[in-house]
């Protein structure tokens, strides 16, 4: 499991941090939405035709390996789509088609499923937000010039499920860790900066400063370069169960920069800026995520998402499964936040955020490099979703 992560806005007001489970059945008393899914025909997905469909062919295929148990998924789409064997047909059809033939990577996806309007009370409208791998430097020992650490899972974290108490919290899990017999909240983020897992040889890699490290937590996974050229390759393991807090809005409600400037970039240079105020202002928010390292993991590919497929650029998302099953293909309709031209393409949701909440809500992943790093952190776009789901499910 990822990250989700977040990275932009998403760092900020949304974005994907990393996963907390939180996916019980949309509830309008509790501030969920009501999703609804309107069935209609691929000539009216915006882009259909245009779009490089065997390159989410490839994506769906390689997220075919991790479907397992229960997806998620809401209403129609957790009664098509919410467990493995409703794809199972779907997947073994999709590892016969040429992924490089787009005549049949097309019509795979036409013959195999069923399109469907997105609207989250009434509206088919909904936010974009997107997260990529960074590069930062580090070592595997806190030399000089290498002094925050990446921390991997503590042995005292405890992570409840909930629906072993109660069936309206089913899908719920909670973290904290025992003290004089009581389960309490775990830690925090500013009680760990200040030394609470301090010699307990949690530390995994060290990294040049403390701000590469927080980043590296919103994003969920990363690729450390040692000093001698290679590259260490890590990802979420586990989360402390506190709520995310976006510092990018704590930071434009105290006026530090105006709200529609935030972005990754004024938020890591506010920080830079102001050394002795940026540890306060990560603070804020109370998440701290735990790593682990990937072995064996090849550079062109991308780090795991909740789903346990590795993430592909441009083909993967991170949804609310409380309204989407994980490893379905979501057709996205928005505008590239750089260019402002068109971005319509099939994606897959392969991953989770703590901040990705609602039926129209995805983080894209964009991969990693500067111009993953450049689109992820600015992108906020408003846009549609069209749902796939399984025409063999439903008996058509």
């Amino acid at each position: 499991m990822r990250l989700a992560f977040l990275a932009v806005m998403a760092i900020i007001l949304s974005g994907c941090t990393p996963p907390q489970d939180l996916h019980t059945a949309p509830n309008p008393s509790a501030g969920k939405q009501v999703m609804a899914l309107a069935p209609v025909g691929f000539g009216d997905v915006p882009g259909w035709n245009a779009d490089h469909t065997g390159e989410a062919l490839a994506a769906f295929v390689a997220g075919c390996a991790h479907m397992s148990g229960t997806l998620g998924g809401n209403g129609t789409a957790a009664a098509l789509g919410g467990l493995a064997e409703n794809w199972k047909q779907a997947c073994d059809a999709a590892r016969e088609v040429p992924k490089a033939n787009e005549v049949l990577a097309r019509a795979f996806f036409e013959k195999q499923f069923q399109a469907y309007a997105i609207t989250g009370d009434g509206s088919d409208q909904g936010l974009f937000t997107g997260y990529y791998e960074p590069e930062v430097l580090g070592s595997r020992s806190p030399g000089s010039g290498y002094p925050a650490a990446l921390l991997s899972k503590p042995n005292d974290l405890v992570q409840i499920d909930l629906s072993a108490f109660a069936d309206d919290l089913k899908g719920r899990k909670l973290g904290g860790r025992l003290q004089s017999g009581s389960f309490v909240p775990y830690y925090d983020r500013s009680e760990i900066a200040a030394g609470a897992l301090k010699g307990k040889r949690l530390e995994l890699i060290w990294l040049a400063n403390e701000i590469d490290a927080f980043f590296l937590e919103i994003q969920g996974s990363g690729r450390v370069r040692l000093p001698d050229g290679r590259v260490a390759r890590v990802t979420y393991s586990a989360q402390n169960g506190r709520p995310y807090v976006p510092i990018g809005k704590v930071l434009a409600d105290q006026g530090a920069i105006p709200l529609d400037q935030v972005s990754l970039q004024t938020i890591r240079a506010w920080l830079e800026g102001h050394p002795a105020e940026a540890q306060g202002v990560m603070n804020r928010n109370p998440s701290f995520v735990f790593f682990r390292e990937l072995i064996n993991t090849r550079a062109d590919q991308g780090p795991p998402g909740a789903l346990g497929a590795p993430l592909t650029p441009g083909r993967s998302i991170a949804v609310d499964r409380s309204y989407l099953p994980l490893g379905a293909p979501v057709f996205v309709d928005t505008t590239d936040a750089i260019t402002g031209d068109k971005f319509q393409r099939l994606m897959v949701a392969q991953d989770l955020g703590g901040a990705i909440k609602g039926p129209v809500r995805a983080d894209i992943f964009f991969g990693w490099g500067e111009d993953a790093e450049a689109h992820a952190g600015h992108m906020r776009q408003q846009g549609r979703q069209f749902l796939l789901l399984p025409k063999a499910a439903s008996g058509n």
